[in-house]
Formats: C-alpha cells, structure tokens, sequence
C-alpha cells in the first residue's frame, strides 16, 4: 500500500521529497547547508500547517489509511488479551472486537470497533460498520465485565452502523438504544475514547461513559459532513462548509461539555507516530482509572445519569 498523502500536506511532501534527494547525491559543494536550510523549512511549514487545521482537515485526519486502529492501541497499550467472539444469539461481528487485558495495573475490558487496513481486510471488518450483533456481542462483553467488577473501555472508529435491509430486520435501532440503557445504568466504571470517526450512533452505541476523550484529530457527530451536505444542497461539494457548521472536533467538543479531555497527538496525526500516541493514551486511561475505581457504583451510576443529561443547550 503506497504512502497516502492528504491535499493540505502536498507542500510538506514535495519539500520532503526534494530533501531526500538532495540527501542521496553527494559530492556538491554546500549542499550540507541548504539541507538544514530546507530541514528548517519543513519543520516550519509542519508546526503552521498542524497549529491551524480546519474542521474538514482534521475529518481527513481522522480517516487516514495509516491512523492507528483498536487493535492496534490494544496491542500497543495492553498485556495479555483475549478476544472474545459472538454475541450467543447470531454470529461474530467482526467490525466490533473486544476482551480481557492487562492495562498497566488495572484488569480492564477493552472494546472497539476495527477498521481494515485494505479491500480484502475492509471487507471482512465491513468497513468497521457494525451489524446489530456488534452491539449486543458488546453489551455481553460488558455485563461480563461488570459480573467480574472490571472497568470498560470503549474505542470509537466508525463512519456509522451497517445500513443495510438485514441489520434493519434483525433489529438495529433496537441493539444500540440497548446498549444506551445498558451502559448508562453498568455498574462499573467506562470510559469511552473516540479514536477516529465518530459517526451517529454507530459511534454512540458504545459511547455512553462516566469520561469521554477523544484524540486530537478525530470528529464526533450526529451526521458525517458529506451526508449533511448532500441533505442540505443536495451535493457533496459543501462537505467543507458542513464540517465548519456541524462544530465535530475536539476542540469544539469539549467547549460544548460532549467531551471531558483531549488527548494530544504526534505533530502530523497520530499514524505518524502509533507508539507514541499509544502510550500517552495509556497514561492518561491510567490516571482516569485511577479516580474512577474509587467511586461507588450507585454514584457511577447517578453521575452518569447526571452527566448526559446536562449536555446540549435547550429552551423550553
């Protein structure tokens, strides 16, 4: 799979590319200072670009082909874990994983939904859009937790439920507003990180939590920016200007109470450097952990309730 490079980043690679080869010849009288000259250059252009990314850029971001996905922060983060499959009453979704595993000190049940990595893996993850056995293979997955008092993480990465006839006949609306019901009353500590696409509530049939995070470069809404520009000018091309009013990023969630923190990431985004963002993500899930065990379950329970009711301005 070749190197993906984004319409924004194109003026950081070809300085990248015209550096490489300037670093491959040899024998040119001071090439060495117009190597650190345009080294300089690149790394200016870089702290520019990434300091001021607009809403649509860092929806772009949250979809690279690179960006770390949930098994691979499980793997980066975690020790010891074991997937566990199905949810007893269909079959095994394979847009949806989850387990047992050893987070630093803590025994924790990680769940997330799994993008593939190219057609043949995309189509065997569905693209990371769940069928309704995702969600309940889920909600199972975090009953167990909660009947081995074991807190929950959740990773969201998907661009929204599986649409098709077959998860509407088996009960689709009815498995995520479950899940809804089922997590906000689990009487276990969750903490929900979107780590990619959070679309709709594809993204919030795991979402409900007592600390929502989010990385720096992802996007969290009811509606994907291309489907809120098709509805409202009945095209694509306002995909932009969608993203600017829809307010998905972290930033703007955090400023409106959806979210609790924002979790830095390698300059570039996260696939730039996967360990890096891995092990701060598991520091921060650490710290979290380690405020969240001591709560009581009634007043988990009662401070999520009190949490999700708060959000979102209203008049009546």
């Amino acid at each position: 799979m070749g190197k993906t490079i984004l319409d924004f980043e194109k003026p950081i690679f070809e300085l990248e590319e015209k550096l490489e080869e300037m670093k491959n010849s040899s024998g040119s009288l001071g090439i060495d200072k117009e190597i650190a000259r345009i080294e300089s250059k690149v790394s200016q252009l870089k702290e520019e670009l990434f300091k001021d990314l607009s809403r649509w850029q860092r929806v772009q971001l949250a979809r690279h082909p690179d960006r770390p996905y949930t098994l691979d922060f499980i793997n980066n983060m975690c020790k010891n874990f074991v997937e566990l499959h199905g949810d007893r009453q269909f079959r095994d979704d394979k847009a949806i994983v989850g387990g047992f595993a050893k987070l630093g000190k803590y025994k924790v049940m990680m769940i997330g939904q799994q993008k593939g990595r190219d057609t043949k893996s995309n189509l065997y993850r569905n693209f990371g859009m769940a069928n309704p056995e995702g969600y309940r293979k889920a909600l199972r997955l975090m009953k167990l937790a909660e009947k081995f008092n074991k807190p929950v993480i959740t990773m969201l990465d998907t661009p929204g439920a599986y649409p098709g006839l077959e998860a509407e006949e088996r009960g689709q609306a009815e498995a995520i507003a479950r899940n809804l019901f089922e997590m906000s009353r689990l009487r276990v500590p969750i903490i929900v990180v979107i780590i990619g696409e959070g679309a709709s509530g594809g993204a919030l049939g795991i979402g409900v939590g007592d600390k929502i995070l989010m990385l720096e470069n992802c996007w969290y809404s009811v509606i994907s920016p291309e489907s809120c520009s098709s509805i409202l000018w009945r095209s694509w091309e306002y995909k932009e200007q969608a993203a600017e009013a829809l307010k998905l990023t972290a930033p703007d969630l955090l400023e409106q109470g959806i979210i609790d923190r924002i979790i830095p990431e390698p300059l570039g985004g996260a696939h730039k450097d996967p360990k890096s963002i891995a092990d701060t993500l598991k520091k921060v899930l650490i710290e979290e952990l380690d405020q969240l065990v001591k709560i009581k379950p009634d007043k988990l329970f009662s401070n999520r309730i009190e949490k999700f009711g708060k959000m979102g301005p209203f008049i009546e």
